[in-house]
């Protein structure tokens, strides 16, 4: 356990709130995106005992999902993803829980998988604003702008029992519901040997 580890009781209350919150679809929007990442990932697996089924995690890119699984506020959410990243799909209890990312390459596994079997699915977005992404033949990573914007949501809203998205400071509209944490503070302009670290930057996010 890392000394700048989630407390339990911070962990325990929050997934608490997420239990709690009867909308089907959630947004978080504060800025300690591995903080948030953890109570997420727990909630998820709390709900896969007792809603058995599939979960996906999408992750915008397979860098994110790297840093998650080193940095996550918690050892068991860094333990399981990173038993998760290599297969991309990795067994819970009675439940199954696949990763895939951003680009409609790597939804190949979770496409077979039948709709009805999803219980719900966490989606993480980094700082910045790309794209959607597919694969072009030879496999690298090419924009598209046949898909919306947010379609990696969108996508998953239809059929998808719960969805949580971690998405610093964006707007989705109506469909989901923002909860923010008390314990997680507004950023301001951070002081350090003389510099000003501007609250915009994602330091949370930052290696």
């Amino acid at each position: 356990m890392s000394r700048d580890d989630l407390s339990k009781s911070d962990l325990y209350e929050s997934v608490k709130t997420l239990i709690e919150t009867e909308h089907p679809h959630i947004h978080l929007p504060q800025q300690k995106l591995y903080t948030l990442f953890s109570i997420s990932f727990q909630y998820m697996l709390f709900r896969s005992t007792k809603k058995p089924g599939s979960y996906l995690i999408r992750i915008e890119d397979s860098q994110l999902a790297d840093k998650l699984a080193r940095k996550s506020k918690d050892l068991s959410t860094r333990r399981f993803m990173q038993s998760l990243l290599l297969p991309r799909k990795i067994k819970f209890n009675k439940s199954m829980f696949y990763l895939d990312f951003f680009h409609i390459g790597s939804w190949a596994l979770t496409a077979e998988i039948p709709r009805e079997k999803f219980q719900g699915a966490l989606i993480v977005k980094n700082a910045n604003n790309r794209p959607m992404m597919e694969l072009e033949e030879d496999g690298e990573e090419a924009v598209t702008n046949a898909f919306p914007p947010n379609y990696y949501l969108e996508s998953l809203l239809e059929f998808m029992p719960k969805t949580i998205t971690i998405a610093y400071e964006q707007d989705f509209g109506d469909e989901l519901k923002q909860v923010n944490f008390p314990f997680i503070k507004k950023e301001k302009d951070r002081i350090a040997n003389g510099v000003t670290i501007s609250r915009e930057i994602d330091v949370d996010n930052l290696d």
